[in-house]
């Protein structure tokens, strides 16, 4: 007997982007407004996608069927 699929988790299908090879990046945190007086340097880094570190590469891996 054949398991039952997992549905994938919607909010972290949004927030988290699964490679070919199977690679999850995220963007990183405070970027949306208030960047005025963030270092130039700060805010170019932070357009940049960030890959998942440790344990919480398991658990999402679990969340997007991956």
């Amino acid at each position: 007997m054949s398991r039952p699929k997992h549905k994938t988790h919607k909010a972290s299908a949004k927030r988290f982007k699964v490679t070919a090879t199977g690679r999850i990046f995220h963007y990183k945190a405070c970027r949306q407004h208030k960047r005025a007086k963030v270092r130039p340097q700060y805010r170019r880094q932070a357009r940049r996608l960030v890959e998942v570190q440790g344990g919480d590469r398991n658990m999402l891996r679990n969340l997007l069927g991956v």
